[in-house]
């Protein structure tokens, strides 16, 4: 028997192809998008999944308050490690230390700037499970002057991991390391990235490696089997009152110590470390559209099943009459259904492993897709069951309760209640495809608007170049007066970090207010405010011809004067103290008017401008012409700074792309998953208008023998399909304004939503859903009228 409905299913697919192909191609385009989307959600859920003990593992997160809101930082003291290990014995398994850095790594004459080095301790690779092919995971970092390669670093070194173990490279001209292991390459799904492993012991006379109140590393933690993370959590405030309570009362902080398992670090994007971060929202976004899309290719095949049923109404008759049971009939159907799902997802795993190039190069990195694994056949199992048994049944039951005599006379009429259904499965098509587009263009709206928005501070011609190497460091002075005596260049400033890069949260004491204060600072030189181009609203700028500055002066921005009830007149002349750096008191002896140095997700918040010694960066804004001609007088000065370094910079007005790399990502997945949301739709509406053109073509014989204009019969058979269109358009917007409206609550500074947006959306539907119409409203109007009376 199921030979037998196997072979009528695969008959009637052949003998409708028009009708096969377009459910087919619907039915393919909404699995693919749905496949494509949920290898990125599996990827998104799997980082950090491969630790052997990743369950047991967790980071130390270093909470402090902030406008009455707990800010969490992930960098320690490397004094924490230490004493959780000694204080927690029991509870706690085993503890490291991880640290990123950036170092010159020098093979012979041979120099590479590695940007992904980790310092840790000698237990990484027993603690977490990052495989190694050359080495002894136990002893592999024992030796501090041991060094562990990527297995595509070691061959970008030496050619082979084979001719790399043993070999010496040099870090920074100073530190020679011995190649003692080669570790399999990072999978993207991690958040732990790197390309050379140093042991931490290299820089235990570090600060942040033996004060308290120094920070610079991440640590992890493992429990012991059985313990619970509040276990551990509780004992906390104990702890940072045995170690750190005398710190905390004379700088005014108040440390929480919390931990966060290993597998919600990834989606922990409101702590403040330098790792890669996902966004769980951006994931309920895009399986949205996965629904969306699917729902859309399933309501395709119930209009274009349920539309042919007068067509197939004689078979479901003969059947009836030699004795198939309704259920029979109805099961013949449910098979056809399930036997064109299950190509479409036969053509979906082939497009997709064809779009996936594509398709990594969009994401920014490549996920890890595992046809080995049950989760890829599981979900095409569910899509066979949803698409095909439930998308199916209801033209099955439909066909198969057909009344045997009606059938076999050719009598069956579909019927107004049929048509109707139709109809309202079109208008949740449109109303999701009109509320996909709202989307796209709301989205697209406001990247433009961030990227565009005046930020406050100069831009162009302005270059950004990080004092990571001791050689620029110990002559940033020279490199600053060599650059400064050239025509070319307009002004130089060093400082703790460019906008949208690094403002540390400091504490301070403020005149008048008897509570420690928190805000952002910059520590920079008198230049800071002439090269990016300032405003001052009140009082003066740093000056050289003030001898007193360094030591005794700082600026604040508008908001920081604000927030400390001042004008910014009244703010002049106002002591304030860091409670870490500052030896005496600083006077505020200018405002700033507000810039933008986060980015635009928040608030502008206080920020404290003052000249401590602290110089991570230097920014050079050369002057207005020749561009590549002030780039070749920077990289000069630099090669005689630091002549063993690349010369490595970027242009100020790039940092939005580096900000807002992963959104501008997301937008253009979004415009895409929408276009072809919209593509499957107008599929079913050429379907629609392909059967409403056949099933009235003596119909419109008759009416161009009788007179009708060709331009009275497109549009005789257009408004009817027009109809459901114009109602989902009236649907989607409304909807698609509150819930756009919602979206742009989260950001600080936002685009209106002009009326335009929506009318453009709207339009833009109706106008494809009229051309996808009229291409066969057209065919039909000028067809000859002979052919179709001449039966009659």
């Amino acid at each position: 028997m199921f030979k037998n409905y196997l072979k009528t299913a695969w008959r009637s697919l052949g003998k409708n192809k028009a009708f096969s192909s377009i459910n087919i191609l619907g039915l393919t385009i909404g699995i693919t998008v749905c496949m494509m989307i949920f290898v990125f959600i599996i990827n998104e859920f799997s980082f950090d999944n491969f630790h052997k003990d990743g369950d047991r593992i967790y980071r130390v997160m270093r909470g402090f308050k902030k406008e009455n809101k707990l800010a969490n930082v992930a960098y320690v003291s490397g004094l924490y490690a230490p004493a959780m290990e000694n204080d927690f014995k029991g509870p706690v398994e085993s503890v490291i230390r991880v640290g990123q850095n950036s170092n010159l790594v020098t093979i012979g004459d041979v120099s590479f700037q590695e940007k992904e080095v980790l310092n840790t301790d000698a237990n990484f690779f027993s603690f977490f499970s990052f495989p190694l092919i050359r080495g002894n995971a136990e002893n592999v970092l024992e030796n501090p002057a041991s060094v562990v390669l990527t297995e595509t670093t070691a061959k970008k070194y030496f050619g082979s991991i084979d001719e790399a173990l043993g070999q010496t490279i040099m870090l920074d001209k100073t530190l020679p390391l011995t190649v003692t292991g080669i570790a399999k390459d990072v999978p993207s799904n991690s958040h732990l990235e790197f390309d050379l492993i140093v042991p931490l012991d290299n820089y235990k006379n570090y600060g942040y490696m033996t004060v308290w109140i120094n920070n610079g590393i991440y640590t992890y933690l493992k429990t012991a089997p059985g313990v619970i993370k509040s276990d551990i959590e509780k004992q906390f405030p104990g702890f940072m009152e045995k170690y750190m309570g005398s710190d905390m009362r004379k700088y005014g902080f108040e440390f929480i110590l919390s931990l966060t398992p290993l597998k919600e670090v990834y989606f922990d994007s409101e702590a403040y470390d330098s790792i890669k971060h996902g966004d769980k929202s951006v994931i309920y976004i895009f399986l949205s559209i996965a629904v969306l899309v699917l729902l859309i290719a399933c309501i395709n095949f119930i209009n274009l099943s349920t539309i042919r049923a007068a067509e197939r109404s004689k078979e479901v008759g003969v059947r009836k009459v030699l004795g198939a049971l309704r259920n029979s009939i109805a099961w013949q159907f449910i098979g056809e259904s399930v036997l064109l799902t299950t190509i479409s997802c036969i053509l979906s795993i082939g497009l997709l492993l064809l779009l996936m190039p594509w398709y990594n190069q969009l994401l920014g990195y490549s996920l890890i897709v595992s046809w080995n694994a049950w989760p890829i056949y599981l979900f095409l199992l569910g899509v066979i069951i949803i698409a095909g048994f439930l998308a199916g049944s209801y033209p099955a039951l439909f066909l198969s309760a057909f009344s045997p005599v009606q059938a076999l006379k050719g009598k069956l009429r579909l019927g107004k209640g049929g048509a109707s259904f139709r109809q309202v499965l079109v208008v949740i098509q449109f109303s999701i495809s009109v509320f996909l587009l709202i989307g796209v263009f709301i989205i697209t709206k406001q990247m433009n608007f961030v990227k565009n928005k005046q930020l406050g501070y100069h831009q162009e011609q302005t270059l950004v170049l990080h004092i990571d190497n001791m050689d620029i460091f110990t002559n940033r002075y020279s490199f600053k007066e060599e650059l400064l005596n050239e025509s070319g260049v307009h002004s130089v400033a060093l400082m703790s970090g460019e906008p949208g890069g690094f403002f540390d949260t400091q504490t301070f004491d403020v005149q008048d207010h008897t509570e420690k204060w928190n805000a952002r600072t910059e520590f920079t030189d008198f230049e800071f405010v002439k090269t990016l181009g300032l405003k001052i609203i009140a009082g003066r700028n740093f000056s050289p011809d003030f001898a007193t500055d360094t030591t005794d002066a700082l600026l604040i921005n508008k908001t920081a004067a604000a927030k400390l009830g001042w004008t910014p007149e009244q703010a002049i002349g106002k002591w304030m103290q860091n409670a870490i750096r500052d030896e005496k008191r600083r006077q505020v002896i200018g405002v700033v008017d507000d810039f933008n140095f986060e980015s635009l997700k928040a608030t502008i918040e206080p920020l404290v401008i003052a000249p401590n010694p602290d110089r991570r960066v230097a920014v050079v804004r050369l002057q207005a012409g020749n561009i590549p001609e002030g780039i070749a007088l920077v990289e000069k000065a630099y090669k005689k700074a630091a002549p063993s370094y690349p010369f490595e910079y970027s242009f100020l007005d790039e940092q939005f792309d580096d900000l807002y790399k992963k959104d501008i990502r997301q937008q253009t997945i979004l415009l895409i998953f929408a276009g072809m949301a919209i593509f499957v739709a107008c599929l079913g509406l050429f379907g629609l208008a392909s059967f409403t053109a056949i099933k009235r073509f003596k119909e419109i014989g008759v009416r161009k023998v009788l007179g009708s204009s060709e331009k009275g019969i497109v549009i005789l058979l257009s408004k009817d399909l027009l109809k459901p269109v114009i109602i989902a358009t009236c649907i989607a917007l409304p909807v698609g304004y509150w819930i756009m409206n919602s979206w742009l609550a989260g950001f600080a500074y936002k685009t209106t939503l002009n009326w335009w947006v929506f009318a453009l959306a709207a339009l833009l539907t109706f106008g494809i859903a009229f051309i996808t119409i009229c291409t066969k409203a057209i065919k039909a109007a000028f067809a000859n009228p002979v052919k179709s009376l001449r039966t009659e």
